[in-house]
């Protein structure tokens, strides 16, 4: 009887895993995210054709987000580096926000939370799949940024060998992995975002009130991120690497600030992800 309980739940693990992607990716309010995500590609791809009326620009080798607007025409795979350097510091980690401040909060507002620890999950295990859902919804609103960007940036430019920011040219296969590389680099640096997210989650039972706080973090840490004086402590804040994947634009590729940034990642999941479960198993569940 104990050897079929605990086969038994792995399995419930990935059924509990799987029911939370599959509501979470269906809601109204995840789509609209994904939408207006898709569309911040499209916006610049228009505005940038419109700007420079289909010709194309000197390409400037400054190696950051603003930098990829001015080769944009010259090659449309520039679009998704210029788009997720413009989502990044904004637009992602606030729909990251919003899917990671309603995890245990959104539950509990809507008196639903209760009813799911009824069932054999455990709260790790509910806690672990709302992170892990979190988690998928970062890949995928990157995924959705690169992917409109790249079909944008096909169809309104030309498109062939790319020029790193090392001026060493590479072929447009290489840069579409490189491409996809970035996207992936992109989503790794808000895995310590949306820990922090799900713990503020643990803390209220207000789903606003969690995505208004998680939103508030962010835009702090940005902020102090900016601050000279605060130079010492600019190394620990989970923003100050996200735009060291322009370092995957170099041939070679520049290693050192893109290991930083997953290292800082992982330690504020480490140290939020164990905060909210600490919170999390010993909180009095009343909804």
């Amino acid at each position: 009887m104990g050897t079929r309980a605990r086969s038994v739940r792995p399995l419930w693990t990935l059924g509990l895993l799987r029911s939370e992607l599959t509501v979470t990716f269906r809601r109204w309010r995840t789509l609209a995210l994904l939408v207006v995500l898709a569309g911040v590609p499209v916006l610049i791809g228009i505005a940038v054709k419109i700007e420079t009326g289909g010709g194309s620009s000197e390409v400037d080798g400054g190696g950051h987000g603003p930098a990829f607007l001015s080769q944009i025409t010259n090659n449309g795979l520039f679009l998704v580096f210029a788009a997720l350097a413009a989502t990044l510091p904004v637009f992602l980690p606030m729909a990251v926000a919003v899917v990671a401040g309603d995890a245990i909060a959104g539950e509990a507002s809507a008196g639903t939370l209760r009813y799911l620890l009824v069932a054999p999950a455990g709260r790790t295990r509910l806690l672990l799949a709302k992170y892990a859902t979190t988690l998928a919804f970062c890949l995928v609103a990157t995924l959705v940024v690169a992917a409109s960007a790249l079909a944008v940036g096909a169809l309104l430019f030309p498109v062939g060998e790319v020029m790193t920011i090392s001026g060493v040219p590479i072929g447009f296969g290489d840069g579409l992995i490189r491409a996809g590389a970035i996207a992936v680099a992109v989503a790794a640096s808000l895995i310590g975002f949306a820990a922090l997210g799900l713990f503020v989650s643990t803390l209220t039972n207000s789903g606003i009130a969690a995505m208004a706080a998680t939103v508030g973090l962010l835009i702090t840490a940005q902020i102090l991120d900016t601050i000279p004086q605060l130079d010492a402590v600019h190394p620990y804040l989970f923003p100050h690497y996200w735009l060291s994947f322009a370092d995957l634009l170099r041939e070679p590729v520049y290693w050192d600030e893109l290991w930083k940034n997953l290292g800082l990642q992982g330690m504020y999941a480490a140290v939020f992800g164990s905060a909210a479960w600490a919170r999390f198993t010993a909180r009095d569940i009343t909804a």
